[in-house]
């Protein structure tokens, strides 16, 4: 299976064609103040300590959301300490299955911070706009380029270095705003070797090569209307994990996407917005690297999604509303072939997806109701249905007899929250119900090696929905120069798969201990607490920090794996005429609830220490910043407890980079 070569694409043209008309340009403004009500505020994810982010590295500056890592490259977001298959993760709405049994290609991968503009993370329900979810969503938004806008062409280059890990990268953007027709375009390079950890030891197979390239164009159709094609490209190779067993030989993927925007005027909808989509994911894991292995492995594996999302905004006084139509069609595919010394015989083959088929249509609508500008309520709801079908069921038949080839789920949400404003006070307080579908993994897996454990992992098609019960509430002050906001929520989840062992078969992979099922706990539960300060000491001296904390547990008061200890994050940020002086401490105290049933260790605590100074200047009159800052600036030799394997963090790192726009 390879990747098609019909591209059919296209982006989410945010707030576009509002500044471009002159005939009707008054009412065209009108209709576009009243979307961008319409729509919350997306949580723009950036970080002050370090330009040139990775998307990881952007993501990670959120306090709900810390990574699994099992290498310096494509870590796993975990949204209010949940793994990726309790939360849904898009870019623009669209739906992308990673190709990797081991989770190793999350949709993070395949996209670069400078083809970002922000990133909309929602908690729990409230993230059930695109699709059925437990711990919430985390949308990627691209940029893009509204109509007529006064400077027709833009864009930017960053280049820098690393010193731990020799990492160099080059990113580079342009985007072209003319009345009828617009555009964006970027490419990104990053190559790096090993990193060394906090003794200076060379951690081995942590390097890696990546690529990504993307192109948007829009055309405005009408004075109130648009198509827009966009289009993503993303190779990796030579992609080392230190975590696994095995490495990444290439992963290749291509996202595309076509819609059409249409936007109203004087009418209760306000805007409709379509897309058709397609993406597909080659991703090949293989142990040539590793002579060390007994037995050769190679594990390929195809995703290959077709989507369609359309939604559209109502507002009428002061209720809004958006409703949704998400359907998409994914086929997931993965092999296991074992070898001897000699890599011309093959002695072992099996899928450990067999070729899964999941067709998924769901229908979403939130509300919000305003009853005064300090008072109001936001509810919605969803249906989906979700169906899978198992090409090979025979593999799934040998540890669940009988099991169905094919099972259709029917998966509701619901969630409604109310907030007020009291002087400079703000409160709320929601709740939220919802159903999600097992993951192809979790449903029809065979086989896969777990390397944190050192078991190998069996699906199970007769899984049943887990379902959540969640609430949450938050308070919150601000003033002119000071705020503080403390959040909590608290779920309760029936049905929680996990994996368990298994009295019968025996172990494949010959590193394996033995073998695991996933099954369904009575329940499990969740409690995550933040809160985050953020200070104006001077009108140039600026402090923020975040404490959180968490806390899991199963039906048996055990503790669920990949709980985040309570940790902690503080920065202070200096300006002084065109100079920028920033640092910040960071880290977690001991894990102490951690979960040896789960292959889980005491993790020791550790605290991190940043520093950066950046400095503006003009090149015939476009912006240039450079920036020369250390992380780990103490040399600090420390794993965390979301660290496979416990492999040791990057030691200390020099970091360069120079940016320019025009």
């Amino acid at each position: 299976m390879r990747i098609l070569t019909t591209l059919l694409i296209l982006g989410y043209s945010t707030a576009v064609l509002a500044q471009e008309t002159k005939i009707k340009q008054d009412s065209v403004s009108t209709v576009l103040e009243e979307i961008s009500m319409l729509v919350e505020k997306k949580k723009k994810i950036e970080t002050e300590m370090k330009m040139a982010v990775s998307v990881d590295e952007f993501l990670a500056s959120s306090e709900q959301i810390s990574f699994i890592k099992r290498g310096a490259y494509a870590w796993e977001p975990m949204l209010n300490n949940m793994s990726t298959e309790r939360s849904t993760l898009t870019i623009d709405g669209m739906h992308i299955f990673g190709a990797c049994t081991d989770k190793m290609d999350p949709i993070t991968s395949y996209v670069e911070s400078n083809n970002l503009s922000t990133i909309d993370i929602k908690s729990g329900q409230e993230g059930g706009m695109h699709g059925s979810t437990i711990a919430g969503s985390i949308d990627l938004k691209r940029k893009t380029t509204a109509f007529g806008r006064s400077n027709p062409w833009a864009g930017g280059y960053q280049t820098g270095y690393e010193f731990n890990n020799k990492q160099f990268f080059n990113l580079a953007n342009v985007s072209f705003s003319g009345k009828k027709l617009a555009g964006d375009a970027s490419i990104a390079y990053r190559e790096a070797s090993n990193y060394k950890d906090g003794n200076n030891d060379e951690v081995k197979h942590s390097q890696y090569k990546k690529f990504n390239t993307s192109l948007g164009l829009a055309y405005k159709t009408s004075e109130l209307s648009s198509v827009r094609l966009d289009a993503i490209f993303d190779v990796a190779k030579d992609v080392g994990f230190p975590a696994l067993p095995m490495d990444l030989w290439l992963s290749r993927a291509i996202i595309t996407s076509l819609s059409y925007k249409q936007l109203f005027e004087d009418q209760f909808i306000k805007v409709w917005d379509t897309k058709v989509y397609y993406n597909a994911i080659e991703h090949y894991m293989d142990d040539t690297t590793r002579p060390e292995n007994l037995v050769h492995m190679d594990m390929p594996g195809w995703s290959t999604t077709y989507g369609l999302l359309s939604k559209a905004n109502f507002k009428q006084g002061n209720y809004s509303s958006e409703l949704q139509l998400n359907a998409y069609n994914n086929l997931s595919i993965a092999e296991m072939r074992m070898y001897p010394q000699d890599r011309t015989e093959r002695t072992m083959f099996a899928y450990s997806w067999p070729w899964v088929t999941t067709t998924y249509a769901g229908l979403s609508l939130n509300n919000t109701v305003e009853f005064s500008e300090a008072n109001r309520v936001n509810f919605g709801g969803s249906i989906g249905v979700n169906y899978n079908y198992s090409k090979y069921v025979d593999f799934n038949w040998i540890f669940h007899p009988g099991a169905p080839q094919e099972k259709t789920r029917f998966l509701p949400s619901l969630h409604a929250n109310y907030e007020i404003d009291v002087n400079r006070f703000n409160f709320s307080i929601g709740a939220g119900y919802g159903h999600r579908a097992p993951s192809v993994s979790e449903a029809y897996g065979y086989y896969i090696y777990n390397s944190y454990d050192r078991y190998d992992y069996i699906g199970n098609p007769d899984l049943k929905n887990e379902i959540s019960n969640e609430i949450n509430a938050s308070v919150g002050y601000k003033d002119q120069r000071f705020s503080l906001q403390a959040k909590v929520n608290y779920f309760y989840i029936k049905n929680y798969i996990i994996g368990r062992i298994l009295s019968l078969g025996s172990p494949m992979n010959y590193q394996s201990v033995g073998v695991k099922g996933y099954t369904s706990l009575d329940y499990a539960t969740l409690f995550n607490f933040a809160l985050t300060a953020d200070y104006h000491i001077l009108d140039n001296l600026h402090w923020k920090g975040n404490v959180t904390y968490a806390k899991g547990q199963d039906n048996t008061k055990g503790n669920l794996p990949f709980i985040r200890p309570f940790s902690y994050n503080t920065a202070l940020h200096y300006s002084y005429r065109d100079f920028g002086i920033q640092t910040s401490v960071h880290g977690d105290l001991k894990q102490r609830d951690f979960s040896p049933e789960y292959g889980e260790s005491l993790t020791p605590s550790y605290t991190v220490w940043n520093a950066s100074i950046d400095y503006t200047f003009y090149v015939n009159n476009f912006k240039a910043v450079v920036q020369v800052g250390a992380e780990n600036l103490l040399n600090e030799y420390y794993s965390t407890y979301a660290d496979w394997g416990n492999i040791p963090r990057m030691g200390r790192n020099i970091f360069t980079s120079f940016k320019i726009n025009f």
